[in-house]
């Protein structure tokens, strides 16, 4: 980017703008976000999230969804701004700042693909990340401290349960998310707080234990409580 500034007549070089992309999963009881590995240049065989500059002629959220589907094979999904990463050396290959972007989904709802300058896609566990390009890995640590805040005021768990569940699957969710174990009772009383699930008027058979009464989000989109 060029700036003319107007008493000197010099022309200014800015920063490069670019946006990279958190995608969250939960499966095998680990809370997972999806990797591309890098297969040349000075990260190689180092892992990132999906991310790439900011074109001219599009806005951040245009960039984020053509990045994460050229990069990815993902799309159609809901993004949410996360925050800005600007440290000065945060790429050996030029200043750059970055916005990221993140989201939680159903893994086994998508089949993740990737470019030849990338020699791998996979879901790693967030918890204990491979080698990382970027500041990619602080990324991600922020990322998990928004989720576990998100989840104490909004339905977003609802992207991650099947239509039908049991008040016991939603927790396991929660469990795995915030990292502890929750007590039963409180957890179900802030979930009546939250007013965000209502009953199918209907149980589930044939488990170990008694049967268990199913649920259901009252919306399957993002919903704010407070």
């Amino acid at each position: 980017m060029r700036i003319k500034n107007s008493k000197s007549e010099k022309l200014i070089f800015g920063p490069a703008v670019a946006v990279d992309v958190l995608i969250f999963d939960v499966n095998n009881g680990k809370l997972n976000a999806l990797l591309i590995r890098i297969s040349k240049g000075p990260y190689k065989n180092k892992w990132a999230l999906p991310g790439g500059l900011v074109r001219t002629d599009e806005t951040l959220d245009e960039a984020a969804k053509r990045v994460l589907w050229e990069k990815a094979g993902i799309r159609g999904i809901y993004l949410e701004q996360l925050y800005s990463f600007g440290e000065v050396k945060r790429d050996v290959r030029g200043r750059i700042i970055s916005i990221s972007y993140f989201a939680l989904v159903d893994s086994a709802k998508f089949q993740p693909r990737t470019t030849e300058y990338y020699s791998d896609i996979r879901w790693k566990e967030a918890k204990k990340l491979p080698p990382m390009a970027f500041d990619h890995g602080k990324i991600i640590a922020f990322g998990i401290e928004r989720l576990r805040n998100k989840i104490e005021y909004t339905n977003i768990a609802y992207a991650l349960l099947p239509k039908e569940f049991t008040l016991t699957e939603m927790q396991k969710i929660y469990e795995i998310i915030l990292g502890k174990k929750l007590d039963k009772r409180n957890f179900r009383k802030k979930l009546k707080m939250l007013n965000i699930l209502e009953p199918e008027k209907k149980m589930r058979h044939g488990l170990k234990s008694r049967p268990a009464e199913l649920y259901r989000f009252r919306k399957r989109s993002l919903v704010f409580t407070k």
